[in-house]
């Protein structure tokens, strides 16, 4: 038996509105509305709801947020998510396109390549045949 299963992953960054749409356009998933009274520049938490209308992401502000310094440095990366694409050179275009930054630190760049998102957070194309 169970205790829990995992519902969503939450990331915290220094602007969850710019977080939310860079990942939107990765996932499709769409950024759900602003609750009343709120605006982009009061945002403290926003999150992306997928086909069935569940939370499958959300973004958390801190303030004084730091980036991961990953794979070196003070901060690690505390956490990734890793994303299934069926040809890497075409999900390598569309993610810089929209924002990403390839790393620098590429161990496998044939089975998977690695990314920073507009706050600093790695994150990983894999290979999939599958998609």
């Amino acid at each position: 038996m169970t205790i829990a299963h995992l519902a969503y992953t939450a990331l915290d960054c220094d602007n969850p509105v710019e977080l939310a749409h860079f990942y939107s356009k990765i996932t499709g998933y769409k950024v759900q509305p602003f609750d009343e009274g709120e605006t982009a520049e009061t945002c403290e938490w926003l999150e992306l709801i997928d086909e069935a209308d569940f939370t499958a992401m959300a973004f958390q502000k801190i303030e004084k947020y730091q980036r991961p310094t990953w794979p070196t440095g003070g901060l690690p990366q505390q956490a990734h998510m890793d994303f299934h694409a069926k040809d890497l050179d075409i999900a390598e275009k569309a993610l810089l396109e929209i924002g990403a930054v390839k790393a620098e630190f590429q161990p496998k760049p044939h089975r998977f390549r690695i990314y920073l998102d507009p706050a600093g957070h790695p994150f990983c194309m894999v290979q999939n045949a599958h998609d």
